[in-house]
């Protein structure tokens, strides 16, 4: 049996958790907007086309702002291709995913279907083929009142009222040669620097993020982060992270490891960004928007229900990443959220990526049902219950081997505190394969009274680590009642069973 004591005091905390933290993320690629989102005709599509079966689920998962238009989509994009009566819209071939735009879909429908949804607007800006320019005038498009040519169209377009979007990507992954408008840092640099300063022009209190390596693996990585720093630091609020995971030849430990990965990147972009602070001499600090991550299934997975390579004809929206997660995806998942949630005080925006259907906790069928997948589960429990500060966490685990990164934490964690509601939540993850976790707790400074909530994701009854929810077994994998769970003179004792993901809720007074 693997164990793990854990210690919290009401007096060390990191941050408040940042509401960005649980971010999602909608590209034009595959069926995540189309079939996805947005499916008029659908039985359950509202007048605007939107389905409500999605609409529903995107709300219980609990998402609180979204990434648009992409993703290597965007570098290729013609923003006003999506404005004004959508029989006049033309259709574009999307170089980035080989496939056919048809532009029914664009920043009014986005921006409505926000709304409904209640979640704040991310809108991302071609840098890759466009400029200043056209940033400019979208700024201008979605936020200024009125009385100028951008915001009359808009008016003109049925939208009276400013969409008064705060939050800006100044393109994406631009250092990777796949990236339609590649460019090196420098010319990237430059040009987002005044990029910024044009659209802070139009409206001064806008936030913007600028493009970070597209991965730790990049050999730009590091150096990329500084030269664009160099050039754009002053002009810019965040500088983004992006990475994705999977299992490889069956090393399964270390898959369940990779939030080690991930903790060490976010450090060394942190200790990039500090250091062009310092030898610049800045006064203002710039964080970290992660507005790509997610497990994703780059190699060895291709069949005909999950491509993997982009289709060869032109067509439009074709079946694109449609990755099918099971409880060892859910767990990484679980342990990635708390690697961020335990970087709150410079990760301040995150978006895991997609919404729907690729790699996305969200699939759905055109025409048919919609359902919540396996990692759907970490994302909307921490959406929920992570609120008040971010606890700083002593943990004294067992070591689990992996090939990878020799020996890590056996039990992975991440606590937080609201004084509000007065509760504790404690976010836990068991890696071991098959081995049951003991955890105990410990609270210095507040006293706990009882156990509001307790929930584990494991392998169902029967079954085996592979095991997935699909269109034919909706509710295979999900949450239950985490029964082995007590307070014991103030301490929290829990097991938790071989390869699980848990929360579990506390009422607590200070003591």
């Amino acid at each position: 049996m693997t164990n793990a004591r854990i210690v919290i005091d009401r007096d060390f905390t990191i941050a408040d958790v940042p509401r960005r933290l649980f971010g999602s993320f909608v590209e034009h690629m595959g069926r995540c907007v189309y079939t996805g989102i947005f499916e008029p005709g659908h039985p359950q599509a509202d007048a605007r086309g939107f389905r409500t079966d999605v609409l529903q689920l995107v709300k219980e998962l609990g998402p609180t702002v979204i990434r648009y238009p992409g993703g290597n989509f965007v570098s290729g994009y013609l923003w006003e291709d999506g404005i004004g009566p959508v029989e006049d819209r033309p259709r574009r071939l999307d170089g980035a995913w080989h496939t056919i735009e048809t532009n029914a879909f664009g920043l009014h429908e986005f921006v409505d279907w926000a709304r409904t949804a209640d979640v704040e607007v991310m809108e991302a800006v071609n840098l890759g083929t466009r400029g200043v320019e056209e940033a400019r005038a979208l700024v201008e498009y979605a936020n200024h009142p009125g009385g100028t040519y951008w915001s009359d169209l808009r008016r003109k377009n049925g939208a009276a009222d400013p969409f008064d979007i705060k939050l800006w990507c100044l393109g994406n992954e631009l250092d990777g040669p796949w990236q339609i408008g590649h460019k090196t840092a420098d010319e990237y640099g430059r040009l987002a620097n005044e990029t910024a300063k044009a659209m802070r022009f139009v409206d001064p209190s806008i936030e913007l993020v600028a493009v970070g390596s597209s991965s730790r693996a990049m050999p730009t990585f590091g150096s990329w982060e500084h030269t664009v720093l160099t050039h754009a630091y002053d002009e810019v609020d965040y500088v983004s992270m992006h990475a994705y995971y999977q299992e490889s030849d069956g090393d399964a430990a270390s898959f369940l490891a990779e939030a080690v990965d991930m903790d060490s990147f976010i450090d060394g972009v942190i200790a990039t960004i500090d250091a062009v602070k310092a030898a610049g001499k800045h006064r203002k600090q710039v964080d970290i928007s992660f507005d790509e991550w997610n497990v994703w299934y780059q190699h060895g997975l291709d069949t005909d229900d999950q491509p993997h390579q982009v289709s060869k004809a032109w067509r439009e929206h074709p079946r694109l990443i449609e990755d099918t997660y099971n409880v060892t995806d859910a767990v990484v998942v679980g342990t990635f959220l708390h690697s961020l949630l335990r970087h709150g005080d410079r990760v301040r925006i995150a978006n895991q990526a997609q919404l729907v259907n690729v790699i996305a906790p969200i699939r759905s069928e055109e025409g048919g049902a919609a359902w919540r997948q396996s990692i759907f589960w970490p994302f909307a429990r921490m959406s929920q219950l992570a609120t008040g500060r971010i606890l700083r966490l002593a943990v004294e685990s067992s070591q689990l081997p992996t090939k990878k990164f020799g020996d890590v934490d056996a039990i992975d964690a991440a606590a937080t505190w609201d004084e509000e509601t007065g509760t504790v939540a404690l976010f836990l993850a068991n890696r071991s394969l098959d081995e049951p976790g003991d955890i105990t707790l410990d609270l210095h400074g507040l006293d706990a009274i009882r156990v509001r909530s307790a929930e584990v994701l494991t392998v169902p009854d029967g079954d085996d680590r592979f095991a997935a929810n699909v269109e034919q077994d909706q509710d295979r994998v999900g949450l239950v009642a985490l029964r082995d769970v007590e307070l014991v003179e103030g301490a929290l004792r829990s097991t938790l069973p071989p390869l699980s993901w848990a929360v579990v809720v506390l009422d607590v007074v200070r003591s």
